[in-house]
Formats: C-alpha cells, structure tokens, sequence
C-alpha cells in the first residue's frame, strides 16, 4: 500500500479541537520547521502511554500497509518506530522471510511523561537525503486534567520537492497524526469529518528523474505524497 500524506488540499485545514496550533514556522531552501500543538484531557502518564502506542492512534491512511495496527514504536535509545508488512496471503505459508517492515524513524530520547525525540524522513521524505528530527513534548497542567501536546518537525537537507509545498503537505499530515492522538484521549473530534483518499497500490513516491524538473504545484505535490504515512 502507498505511504502517502492523504487528501492534503483537506488536511491543511485539520486542527484539533481543544484549543490547537498547527503551522509551518520557518522555511528556506534548506528546510523548514512544522508545529503543532495541542492540549488534550489527559494527564502526562496517559498521553505518554498513549504516544508510545501508535497502533491506537496512527492514522491508517498513512502507512505502508494500510493497517495501524502493524506499527510499533520501542520508546528507548535506539529504538525503533516500525511496521510491520505482513507477507502476501498465497497458498504456499511455507516459505520464510516473505514478511516486509519499514523505519518510520528511529528513537534518540526518550523520557517518560515529558519527552519524545524521533529521527527520520517520514513518507517521501524516506526516499530523499534529508535529515528530520520530530519532538514531542508532554507538559501536564498543574491540576493534573489536561496535558499540552507539541510536534516539532524539523527537516534540512537535500530533496526534489519544492520546500514551500512539500513544508505545507509534512505540516497538514503531522496536523492529522496530533489529531488522532489527541482524539483517542478524549479530545472533541473536528466538527466536520476530514476525507482521506483511499491507499494506492504502490507505495513509495515517484520522484522525479533526472532529466526532468520535479513538479511543484500543489496537486502534484498530494500526487507525490498519495496516500501516507
């Protein structure tokens, strides 16, 4: 299934509804940097038992396999947020090693309750040579009924997508991911239900050959990233 970030021109307008952010902070040629906050009714423990379980919460569109529940996420230096690719369902279960799994990003911090450092290009950006850092931090209200929740997606380097569009697609994705997380723990969902193309058949991005110039405008850009992560 394609690892896609799904129905973009619809998820730059998804935010969470208990008093969210969500924006595109600062970009250049180099990179740029996406924020997206939210606060959900839920303490630090219950968010961070929760974060550290993306099968409950992961939107299915943006996976490999099209399935939330073949991801899993090892909350220890190191670590790994993977998936699993079940292998075909074929008469012959015999043959081993027809099974596939993907790196989503790899854990550099992780402290319970308070915080969450992720590395790794997620979607497309897999295929590119960039660098990103995903930081997620819990800060729990004094009365312990609510924590606030931030993504910070930091993405430099080298890619074939322009920065502008791509920043608005990773920014509009990572939006929808919070959103989910944030509903699974209470959060009010958005008023209005967000459509998600369905997944495509392959699953990683075209990027563009050599000879020719990568595509920039916005509907090539949700072509790019299809249907994700």
């Amino acid at each position: 299934m394609r690892y896609a970030f799904a129905g973009l021109a619809s998820l730059a307008a998804v935010l969470i509804t208990t008093s969210a952010q969500a924006e595109v902070t600062a970009q250049s040629g180099e990179g740029f940097v996406s924020r997206n906050v939210a606060t959900v009714p839920a303490d630090a423990r219950q968010v961070w038992l929760k974060l550290i379980a993306p099968g409950e919460w992961w939107n299915q569109g943006h996976t490999f396999s099209g399935d939330s529940a073949n991801l899993t996420l090892t909350p220890q230096g190191g670590g790994c947020f993977c998936e699993t690719l079940p292998e075909p369902e074929e008469e012959d279960r015999a043959r081993p090693g027809l099974a596939g799994s993907v790196q989503h990003m790899r854990v550099i911090y992780a402290e319970p309750d308070k915080a969450l450092r992720m590395r790794g290009g997620l979607g497309p950006l897999q295929s590119e040579p960039i660098d990103g850092v995903l930081t997620i931090t819990l800060l729990e209200n004094r009365n312990r009924t609510g924590t606030q929740v931030l993504f910070e997606y930091v993405v430099g380097g080298f890619m074939r997508f322009e920065t502008e569009e791509i920043a608005k697609a990773v920014d509009a994705v990572m939006a929808q991911q919070l959103q989910g997380l944030a509903v699974s723990l209470g959060a009010k969902p958005p008023a209005a239900s967000t459509r998600t193309r369905p997944a495509a058949e392959s699953e990683t991005a075209e990027p563009a050959d050599e000879a020719d110039e990568p595509e920039t405008d916005s509907e090539s850009v949700e072509d790019a990233f299809g249907d994700l992560e």
